[in-house]
């Protein structure tokens, strides 16, 4: 629950964000009757993640009947969804002071082409985090093998992420994004760690990989899943008592190439100011 509400807060307080920004440009500009387009579009794109969540759960439940390709399906939706988190934290540290000015840039040229371009952008910005969101919730929600308390945990983190987002653009509140950015994508890595280490051992169990690397500690005896503090691990971080090799050295990989990842510096990167997007009486709107 508490992994999925931090999966919903992220990326709902991203999609936030790129729609706080677009109404506030078309407020700033007197384009008001545009604003009717952005949200056709963030509801498209809303509907078109829950409908990719259904289709990974009705496939994975009715289309795929073996229990060894259920398995080699979920270990292989699993390392799917830690690339696309990973691409998106990265992509989020490198992107993230110039949001602005790239959504200001596109959105005008879509109000040049027209009101159903406006909304294919609006679109197309939100469901990229949707579709994110649907991977890596089923993804996460697997490996803890429940489904219940993962739902609440994204619905809370979601409507969380909503109510900041509308907080943001009113300026009723003050975050500081980059410091929250960057704490909660340490601990993405961890939770994509762990749903990185399920994806082996399903495919492990499936057979895809060679089970012979053994077993690198057995802590059943000591930890119980049932514990709360078992119950705690394995929900947000995937912990098993019982962890091969294989799984251990592919957590600890993944944990430190993604941290090297997030602070390695773009090659060739210039330091450029954006301007910020600001509201009409001047105070910008994301720092």
């Amino acid at each position: 629950m508490i992994s999925n509400f931090l999966i919903g807060l992220r990326e709902g307080l991203e999609a936030a964000l790129v729609v706080s920004i677009l109404l506030t440009y078309l407020v700033r500009t007197n384009r008001v009757k545009n604003i009717k387009y952005v949200w056709v579009g963030v509801f498209s794109a809303a509907a078109l993640s829950i409908a990719f969540a259904s289709l990974l759960s009705f496939t994975s439940l009715k289309v795929i009947v073996t229990e060894e390709g259920q398995e080699i399906f979920a270990g292989i939706m699993s390392l799917i969804a830690v690339g696309f988190v990973t691409w998106m934290i990265v992509w989020m540290r490198n992107s993230g002071k110039k949001m602005n000015a790239e959504l200001e840039g596109k959105l005008e040229t879509a109000i040049s082409a027209g009101a159903l371009t406006v909304a294919v952008m609006a679109f197309a910005a939100v469901a990229r985090e949707g579709l994110e969101t649907a991977l890596f919730f089923f993804s996460a929600a697997q490996a803890v093998g429940s489904t219940i308390e993962p739902i609440v945990g994204l619905l809370l983190g979601i409507t969380t992420s909503v109510v900041i987002g509308y907080l943001l653009y009113r300026r009723a509140v003050k975050i500081n994004l980059r410091r929250f950015f960057t704490v909660t994508s340490y601990f993405l890595i961890l939770v994509a760690a762990g749903v990185f280490s399920y994806g082996l051992h399903e495919l492990e169990e499936a057979h895809v990989i060679p089970t012979s690397f053994g077993t690198a500690f057995d802590l059943s005896a000591t930890i119980s899943v049932d514990s709360w503090f078992g119950t705690l691990a394995k929900g947000i971080f995937n912990f098993n008592p019982q962890t091969s090799w294989l799984e251990a050295i592919g957590w600890v990989a993944y944990v430190v190439f993604a941290v090297w990842l997030y602070n390695r510096k773009p090659k060739g990167s210039a330091t450029k100011v954006a301007v910020p997007l600001k509201h009409k009486d001047g105070a910008a709107l994301v720092k």
